[in-house]
């Protein structure tokens, strides 16, 4: 048994890396069975959505820190201080991200031949602002009320009435004479 890993209650923006040290035949079953891969972590279920299971020679052209880097949104600090160890992995690789258990806090007690490659992190938002927009588009505008706007618009629509009713009754009055 490897040592255990604690993802931390709430933790969502975790990304760990398995070196899976087995046969190619293991690990496409632990992709294709859930109740398996969730036996070899040591946990009770994880939603599967949240993990990958693949060859690393899938990754043709992109590599597997590409795929962390474009796929996933790993930040490039965590990228950088684990680049080597992730980048000379081989075969097939486990990707399980802390969304997995819902927030909850658990512990991962790895198999033989699951072996903790890296602990990353996704980069988060930055949501602080730049400063005041200065855009006439950004600008506040007053609204017009809706009871103010419908009065306007019957004041409008009664003065056309009345002007084409007058014209109306000027051009009969001008014929009948």
């Amino acid at each position: 048994m490897s040592d255990i890993i604690e993802i931390p209650k709430g933790a969502r923006d975790q990304v760990l890396v398995f070196d899976l040290d087995m046969p190619p035949e293991q690990a496409a079953f632990l992709r294709d069975e859930d109740a398996a891969l969730a036996q070899v972590l040591g946990i009770a279920t994880l939603d599967r959505a949240q993990v990958e299971i693949f060859p690393v020679e899938d990754l043709d052209g992109l590599g597997l820190l590409g795929y962390l880097r474009d796929g996933l949104g790993v930040s490039e600090a965590d990228l950088s201080r684990h680049g080597l160890k992730l980048d000379g992995l081989t075969g097939y690789v486990l990707v399980l991200r802390a969304r997995a258990f819902d927030g909850a806090l658990t512990r991962l007690t790895p198999a033989d031949g699951v072996v903790l490659a890296a602990r990353l992190g996704e980069a988060g938002t930055d949501w602080q602002s730049q400063g005041q927009i200065k855009s006439d588009a950004a600008q506040p505008r007053l609204r017009t009320a809706p009871r103010v706007a419908r009065s306007r618009a019957r004041t409008i629509g009664a003065t056309l009435f009345a002007v084409v009713m007058a014209l109306i009754l000027l051009l009969i009055w001008v014929l009948a004479t």
